[in-house]
């Protein structure tokens, strides 16, 4: 980093740099799109992303039923490349296919598609805003399923500082802190947290061995983020992140995590010609070990060492908003993204020793171009847009060798491919009576196969997958039905019928079982399975939406329910699996929360989901309630305490072959003071 830069962001941590009286600028995007009111989206806002049991963004979320990551474990006990995020049942992949941006920037791992969650502290975020369904719209590919916008606080969320220290079950440590502040005609915050925790066995009591152990974390992060005034309409906006995460997966030798740095600018211009720019570059490193246990889990063997997974996304866009009258809104964009990316790693070990090498990975590109229009008549809203995106891939490979000569045993280059993918959208929103909004939408979207499921054949436990350098793009069509009821000044309730079709779907496809010798995999033992990344024909998913939210006084209540009729549609080696749910998509998904004042409940359900694509290992239905106390000792100090999964419900996360159960979260209790003022 530069001097220039260093001080600039130094800066920031002094409220006192300048009156806060003279900001004038906001660090927002351009005003809302006029054609959102079209789609069914949610926003959490600053007070529920810091007033969570687990103080983590990923359990935020699950206020908003139908979202989901792929397993059920949160950031603190998953391996990371489980975390990608995912809406309406499109799921059976643990690569997201919602598209996650922070201030208008891709956060999924350039190399596997996945989420780093504890990236992202909750006090750095003015709010999240997540949009079901939708289509690529503005926002290129990825967003299949729908887009979850984080957005950075304002100079209207800023406190000169606060701070948080907290103490949890298992010798838990949590420490926050931001400090911000105005810097001439601007304003801009520096924010850091810290978490590490002895943490919990991730396998089920009574199928324990002495293999089995606590998976402690360590986690950090730091965000530094200033906006500038460049002239009376137009502002810059640079923002800074880096992260470190380690974590253990319940044996000595199964830890992973990684490190990330992001830097972007954005110029935003809100005259009569609005416009903004983006540029940024997101680097990260990911590691991984993989372990087998005995059938008496009383041993444990290495058995693949991901050791080093470097990777780069970079990228930028444009975006206009011509003058076209009061009534109309013109966006005309282009945005671009490079992601480049290799996993090196060792594995067959023999006596404790890894024998071979693999080197594996690739670099991906997509170029679009969109224009989209939205015109109010009267009480209705008519929206549209098309897009356009050449895609590429190229110098695909995967190099594995004997360590000890030197020998190749594969040397499989995959051959370049490139593509054009023409997507859109339509909606209304029709104004049917001043407190009810009925609106309705249609879409098109894609996604390009990720680097990890290109080329990366991967083992968990004693199943083993191979991977495929042919693997098509996903592409989704869906439309949906919804309205929104304003039932009272302090009452809502929307909700949404919706009805989608991923074509070409991404799954782990089960072609044989062990015991044996499989291309791409090498040897599987009993018990284990050998499964493919292929694209399916298709998964077709259905199901209705509720969300609320009511206020009375101190009082508060939100509530979200989603059900959803996912099935894959499969022939050839996928007949199978044709009728079947995808793998860890349940029916049903509840959340609640009862608040007053400082003190609120949340209780959430999630309905029998499987494990494999089979649909043989079946997850059972769980039900947790957290709990969040919140007591003020001054005007500046508050005691918190908070409880996760509180009745200490046993969460099933994962299900192995030979029917070993894998948990989430158990029972976790905190302590904490914070300081704001």
């Amino acid at each position: 980093m530069s001097r220039r830069v260093f001080l600039l962001f130094l800066c920031t941590a002094s409220p006192a740099f300048a009156d806060a009286n003279e900001i004038i600028v906001t660090g927002d995007l351009m005003t809302a799109a006029r054609g959102d009111a079209a789609y069914d989206s949610v926003t959490l806002d600053r007070a529920r992303l810091t007033a969570t049991a687990s103080s983590r963004i990923e359990d935020a979320l699950r206020d908003v039923a139908g979202l989901q990551q792929f397993r059920r474990t949160d950031s603190r006990s998953a391996n990371a490349t489980s975390q990608g995020a995912t809406l309406r049942g499109l799921g059976g992949n643990a690569s997201s296919r919602a598209l996650l941006v922070l201030d208008g920037v891709p956060q999924s791992d350039p190399f596997g598609g996945w989420v780093t969650w504890p990236a992202y502290e909750s006090s750095a975020l003015s709010s999240i805003r997540i949009t079901r369904g939708g289509g690529a719209g503005a926002y290129g590919p990825g967003a299949l399923s729908g887009t979850i916008e984080m957005s950075s606080i304002t100079h209207l969320d800023q406190a000169a500082m606060s701070a948080a220290l907290a103490y949890g079950s298992r010798d838990s440590v949590e420490a926050k802190g931001l400090v911000s502040g105005a810097l001439g005609g601007g304003f801009g915050f520096v924010s850091a947290s810290y978490a590490q925790g002895d943490g919990f066995v991730p396998i089920i009591a009574r199928q324990r061995g002495t293999a089995d152990i606590p998976a402690p974390y360590r986690q950090a992060t730091l965000t530094a983020r200033a906006v500038m005034p460049v002239s009376a309409r137009t502002e810059l906006q640079a923002s800074l992140l880096g992260f470190t995460d380690r974590r253990t997966r319940g044996t000595i030798l199964s830890g992973n995590g990684g490190d990330g740095a992001d830097a972007s600018l954005r110029l935003v211009h809100t005259g009569r010609w609005a416009w903004t720019a983006l540029a940024y570059l997101q680097m990260r490193k990911f590691q991984s070990r993989f372990s087998s246990i005995n059938a008496a889990r009383d041993t444990v063997l290495q058995t693949v060492d991901q050791y080093n997974v470097p990777s780069t996304g970079m990228g930028g866009k444009i975006e206009l908003r011509p003058p076209v009258g009061s009534r109309t809104e013109l966006r005309l964009g282009t945005d671009w993204r490079r992601t480049t990316g290799v996993t090196k790693e060792l594995f067959t070990y023999v006596a404790g020793a890894p024998t071979r090498g693999r080197e594996a990975g690739g670099e991906s590109n997509t170029l679009g171009a969109y224009a989209e229009a939205t015109a109010e008549r009267g009480n209705l809203t008519l929206t549209g847009g098309v897009r356009a995106d050449y895609w590429q891939i190229k110098d695909g490979r995967l190099i594995e060798k004997t360590l000890a000569t030197g020998a190749l045993i594969r040397n499989e280059i995959a051959p370049q491919r490139s593509g054009w993918e023409p997507t859109g959208r339509i909606g209304f929103a029709l104004k049917a009576r001043p407190a009810l909004t009925l609106r309705g939408a249609a879409y098109l979207g894609w996604r390009l196969p990720t680097l990890n499921e290109l080329y990366r054949p991967f083992r968990v436990g004693a199943d083993a997958t191979a991977a495929n350098p042919a693997l098509k793009p996903e592409r989704m069509k869906g439309a949906e039905l919804g309205a929104d009821w304003q039932l009272a000044e302090n009452a809502r309730i929307s909700a949404t019928v919706f009805a989608n079709q991923l074509d070409g779907a991404i799954a782990n496809v089960s072609i044989g079982t062990g015991p044996g010798i499989f291309p791409g995999v090498g040897f599987v033992a009993a018990g284990g399975v050998y499964r493919q990344r292929q694209n399916l024909d298709a998964i077709t998913a259905r199901g209705l939406e509720i969300d609320g939210n009511y206020r009375v006084g101190n009082w508060q209540m939100r509530a979200s329910y989603a059900y959803t009729r996912a099935r894959v549609q499969g022939s050839g080696p996928a007949l199978p699996l044709d009728g079947l749910r995808p793998a860890q998509v349940p029916n049903h998904m509840a959340s609640a929360t009862l608040g007053w004042k400082g003190v609120s409940v949340t209780g959430r359900y999630v309905s029998s989901q499987f494990e494999d694509d089979g649909n043989v290992r079946r997850l059972k239905a769980a039900v947790t309630f957290d709990g969040v106390a919140d007591v003020p000792l001054s005007d500046h100090l508050t005691l918190s305490l908070r409880a996760e999964n509180m009745a200490n419900a046993e969460v099933e996360a994962a299900i192995s072959g030979p029917g070993v159960v894998e948990r989430a979260s158990p029972r976790t209790f905190w302590i904490g003071i914070r300081f704001k003022r």
